[in-house]
């Protein structure tokens, strides 16, 4: 909950620059360009606009994560004959984190459909002469999903989340885990106990390896969830063809900007990843020390 009150003007800044790649006219010129323009029109509420949904989901994201990782790794232990004791090397952390992250979409998918939707709402396009809109808070987005395409629309979006999770918890735990050894090895340390400028660091470098990742999934995803909000011209003229696909989005946001497009918003995501996920892991440590 503490890594997404930081860093939510910065996902904010993310979504909306992934959101405008198919718009024949940018709204943005890059991060600080969204970053100044949303604070002059919208002020503090505006950066933090959709926040309630993942802070609502932070806990539930991040238990299901961490236990579904440590559980996964118990089950390792027991299909290689390993005791409970024993370290696991880096592949066989890297499958648990996969699984991990792969069921983890699961719970997280919801959560940042309705967090989009609402980071997106200001940018809707609005008839002439229409009245002051009134945004509904995540309650009533959530609830216009389910009204409008059934409780299986919460989902929209899991393929890119299934692929960001699975790669992408991969190289989060892999690579906390093994800059984690380089500092324990660096000072000959005996026990595997980090000091908590040790976790941030580890945690920091995970950090920027789980966005670097598979970033175009991301994009993708969240294209295809504010799409409803901001091209709904084009929404309704798709209403009696098939559905937008994960492949078919990907496609049209390469044909539309190339490799470019599908890394919008990559720098500030990366930015903003590497102390949010130092945060994760020095808090997560310290309880994990603290409550055994």
């Amino acid at each position: 909950m503490v890594s997404k009150v930081f860093e939510h003007p910065f996902d904010l800044t993310k979504v909306r620059l992934q959101s405008q790649v198919l718009d024949a006219t940018a709204r943005f010129n890059g991060p600080i360009d969204c970053l100044v323009q949303t604070w002059q029109k919208e002020g503090v509420r505006g950066l933090y606009r959709g926040l309630p949904a993942p802070i609502a989901g932070a806990m539930a994201e991040n238990a299901s994560l961490f236990l579904a990782y440590g559980e996964l790794q118990n089950v390792i232990r027991r299909v290689t004959h390993r005791s409970a004791e024993d370290k696991l090397p880096l592949h066989n952390l890297a499958l648990a984190a996969a699984g991990a992250g792969c069921i983890t979409s699961f719970i997280l998918t919801p959560i940042e459909l309705v967090k989009c939707k609402m980071q997106v709402q200001m940018l809707a396009p609005q008839a002439a002469g229409a009245s002051p809109r009134t945004l509904p808070g995540p309650i009533a987005v959530l609830m216009s999903v389910i009204r409008t395409n059934g409780v299986r629309g919460l989902w929209l979006g899991q393929t890119g989340t299934l692929i960001r999770e699975t790669g992408g918890t991969a190289a989060w735990f892999t690579t906390k885990e093994y800059v984690a050894s380089l500092l324990l090895a660096r000072r000959n340390a005996t026990d595997t106990e980090l000091r908590p400028w040790e976790s941030a660091l580890s945690g920091a470098v995970a950090g920027a390896a789980f966005n670097l990742a598979l970033f175009p999934a991301d994009t993708v995803k969240s294209t295809m969830q504010t799409a409803e909000e901001l091209r709904p011209a084009a929404v309704g003229a798709l209403s009696v063809r098939p559905k937008a696909t994960f492949g078919g989005t990907f496609v049209e946001l390469y044909r539309a900007q190339g490799i470019r497009g599908l890394y919008a918003g990559c720098g500030i995501t990366v930015a903003r990843s590497i102390p949010s996920s130092a945060l994760i892991f020095l808090i997560y440590d310290g309880l994990k020390k603290y409550l055994g």
